[in-house]
């Protein structure tokens, strides 16, 4: 098949979104399929060994330049799967002019921040919406009655985040994101709080706390100011392998976002062996079950306190890492790859009715 992949976002920027579509292409490319990538992320016109066609645009917005020529590259494709955050204007442009896209929500909406969906969805038009997690398909729902809303989960590679454990460090959590307000990073820092606290003050703790964002300078001057820099760890971004050697010598993953709509960093951790401490309230709940994976928390004390009893409970403990290290989760790339192909079949636009 021949699938265009549309994103406002992708690489070189680095992000959930640009990841997750930059490894669809990858794996959509080794199966066969002719990929190309869509974007207004200024960039190469070759990405990974992914082609990109990059779109002009203002502060976010593409051009009427770029539109026309999105209408006219997007002819050629059988597939045009759509890729949106809450505000991805080139996505949703991809979609309306398209003959029976798909178009995938990879974010969370917040029940307290109206999202204007139906009228989003009267643009597109004839489109079939997709989730990335059961969570964000049951939001959809409720704003959509009257649409089928699909799944299309994001996927991993469980292999390369099983590295050689390594012992030779105090007990260690850590968690990966984007500094932003809708991650919560700071509140990580009372709940690291809390941690040190609840664990006896002769077992030595330490705490890492991955990546960059609007937040980061903000972070910093709090853990200096809350005294934790003698055990809390800022290394800024990382790359993936880098992730995976810190994963290697960790022992808890855990996930603050209260709006996590799938949680990629934390299905990668759990990959690694670390049980994963998440708010119930995102899309992490799809892979980490209570008990088995990790624990789902409803409040930031609860989270703390989970992480606490884990830390001081070795059996516990070493339990959910062997799970975790020895049985993969469902969303492995095989599995949904399989399950967007066959998403791309039930979309694909016979030739014949195709526009010329």
């Amino acid at each position: 098949m021949r699938i265009a992949l549309v994103s406002d976002c992708y690489l070189p920027r680095l992000g959930g979104i640009e990841l997750q579509v930059h490894d669809l292409a990858v794996h959509l490319i080794r199966a066969g399929h002719d990929v190309t990538v869509f974007t207004i992320t200024e960039g190469s016109s070759v990405a990974g060994g992914i082609p990109v066609v990059r779109l002009p645009a203002l502060a976010g917005v593409p051009l009427p330049a770029a539109v026309d020529r999105l209408h006219a590259a997007l002819r050629r494709f059988d597939v045009v799967h759509c890729h949106s955050s809450l505000v991805s204007p080139l996505a949703w442009h991809a979609a309306r002019l398209s003959d029976n896209p798909l178009l995938t929500l990879h974010s969370l909406p917040s029940p307290s921040t109206p999202w204007p969906v139906a009228q989003i969805d009267r643009y597109v038009g004839n489109v079939q919406w997709t989730a990335v997690s059961e969570t964000v398909a049951r939001v959809l729902q409720k704003h959509l009655p009257q649409r089928p809303i699909g799944v299309l989960h994001n996927g991993v590679d469980p292999a390369p985040w099983r590295q050689p454990r390594r012992t030779d460090r105090p007990l260690t959590i850590v968690s990966t994101m984007r500094l932003a307000r809708r991650k919560r990073p700071m509140a990580m820092l009372p709940i690291l709080e809390q941690i040190r606290s609840e664990v006896p003050s002769g077992v030595p703790l330490r705490a890492v706390l991955v990546g960059d964002g609007p937040q980061a300078a903000t972070v910093t001057r709090a853990v200096r100011r809350r005294g934790l820099g003698d055990w809390v760890e800022l290394p800024g971004r990382l790359t993936r392998f880098e992730i995976q050697q810190l994963y290697a010598s960790a022992d808890v993953y855990l996930a603050p976002a209260e709006l996590e709509s799938f949680g990629v960093a934390a299905l990668e951790a759990r990959c690694a062996g670390l049980p994963v401490v998440a708010m119930a309230s995102g899309g992490v709940r799809e892979f980490v079950r209570a008990g088995s994976e990790g624990y789902l928390v409803h409040t930031d004390s609860e989270m703390a306190a989970s992480t606490a009893s884990l830390l001081t409970n070795a059996a516990d403990l070493s339990r959910i890492q062997e799970f975790n290290r020895s049985t993969d989760p469902v969303m492995t790339w095989t599995n949904v790859l399989a399950q967007h192909l066959a998403a791309y079949s039930a979309q694909r636009v016979p030739a014949a009715l195709r526009t010329i």
